[in-house]
């Protein structure tokens, strides 16, 4: 592997890193609220919504799910019970940033009362997600790097090269520029360069 490759473990790491600043964002833009710019303030929330369900959510899970858990299962079957947790968090994941979607939604079309739901909904995605984070960093990784042979480790470093996440170090898909533009123009540090 060349300098210049990363490995699917330091892929994985680096998207997760990218996925935590962007709901340590969304965090932060719950605590500063609309604000006097309900618009810009809406447009960047459903901005960062949009990146988790369609970067994580529909790149990086299958790529874990369908490569990465069955090769980690049969290296090290003592793993199984985590593997079936982590492959349910992805299975619900995909609903549950659905959900805080149309919350979303509801509070910018409906007002105030519709708030605390998407707040609280957020609030609870973001432990769920850092959690499930956590748990592939400190449960699974260590095993694969320790347990899989080497032809493994190539077949998964090829699949994770071929679609990173642009906000981890991937290519900028020409269609999605406009989308990282506006997250990282818009939104307050650690993952953008908006006001504070």
């Amino acid at each position: 592997m060349s300098q210049h490759q990363p490995s699917a473990f330091q892929i994985i790491r680096d998207e997760h890193s990218a996925v935590s600043a962007v709901l340590r964002s969304l965090l932060r833009m719950l605590e500063r609220g609309p604000a006097d710019e309900p618009m810009r303030y809406f447009d960047v929330m459903r901005a960062m919504l949009f990146y988790i369900d369609e970067f994580p959510e529909q790149r990086h899970h299958p790529n874990e799910s369908n490569l990465l858990f069955p090769k980690i299962a049969r290296a090290a079957p003592e793993l199984m019970p985590v593997i079936r947790r982590l492959e349910n968090d992805h299975l619900e994941g995909e609903q549950r940033v659905r959900g805080l979607q149309h919350l979303l939604l509801a509070w910018e079309l409906l007002g105030e009362t519709r708030r605390e739901a998407f707040v609280t909904a957020a609030q609870e995605y973001v432990r769920f997600y850092l959690d499930h984070m956590r748990s592939e960093e400190v449960q699974l990784l260590p095993a694969a790097e320790r347990h899989l042979s080497d032809s493994d480790k190539a077949e998964l470093d090829a699949a994770f090269r071929k679609q990173r996440d642009p906000l981890a170090g991937g290519e900028r898909e020409p269609g999605f520029e406009r989308l990282f533009t506006r997250i990282v123009m818009k939104t307050p540090a650690p993952l953008g360069l908006g006001e504070e």
